[in-house]
């Protein structure tokens, strides 16, 4: 660790605090575009592709394209660029894509990593203000308030209500502003060097994590904080 502890912590939420985790039961009736039963090979790269989206996805043009690129900023806009994903993975069916689409945005398929709920009781015990930061649509304080953490969060930043998608500085930077500590005493934790690594134009540490499946990342939040010389009592 190099600078000061930490005074206060960001985190990504998607691959950070929570994951996605398709259940077999999302496809159950679902078909592609041939009537065809999706195996676990394209469930799975379905889901991928939902939860990690890198680039520009094969098959998006036009409208769709401006969908995509701007899907953060905007819930209609994300469920348009999303729709045409699914498309794109061969599920023309609008009520099967949307059926499935609507899964992101039920907080129950959200899956809290086995160390997010102890991390966040941890840093409110020790007065370490939390702020989340993530490029999203749609409201992630509902899955928090499901785990019963959403109280434990000082500051949201979340693309569709700033207006700014990470890296851009303005994301980190709302953040900061409602915790009142200075960026070179702030942590960012997160999955991607990119996009979350960005808080670093600020002056803020950084500390990656993996979006692995959630029972194979037991202490990495909690390794991430305490790495940072930020201490917890027992």
């Amino acid at each position: 660790m190099t600078g000061p502890t930490p005074r206060a912590v960001l985190f990504d939420f998607s691959g950070t605090l929570f994951r996605f985790e398709a259940r077999d039961e999302w496809f159950a009736d679902l078909r592609d575009d041939t009537g065809a039963e999706f195996d676990r090979d394209r469930q799975a790269d379905i889901i991928r592709r939902m939860v990690a989206p890198v680039g520009l996805p094969d098959g998006i043009v036009g409208d769709d394209r401006h969908a995509w690129e701007s899907r953060d900023l905007d819930p209609a806009l994300h469920r348009t660029g999303y729709l045409a994903l699914l498309r794109a993975a061969g599920m023309s069916n609008a009520d099967h894509a949307n059926a499935l689409y609507n899964r992101v945005l039920d907080p129950s398929s959200w899956v809290p990593f086995a160390d997010t709920v102890a991390v966040l009781q941890k840093l409110s015990a020790a007065q370490v203000p939390v702020g989340i930061v993530s490029n999203i649509a749609f409201d992630l304080r509902k899955v928090l308030a499901l785990q019963g953490v959403e109280d434990l969060v000082a500051a949201f930043a979340l693309s569709y209500e700033v207006g700014a998608i990470k890296p851009d500085p303005r994301i980190f930077q709302a953040a900061l502003d409602p915790l009142g500590v200075p960026a070179d005493e702030v942590l960012m934790v997160g999955d991607s060097e990119t996009a979350d690594g960005g808080a670093r134009a600020l002056g803020c540490s950084f500390a990656l994590v993996h979006d692995v499946p959630a029972a194979e990342r037991p202490t990495a939040l909690l390794d991430a904080v305490t790495s940072h010389g930020i201490r917890f009592r027992d």
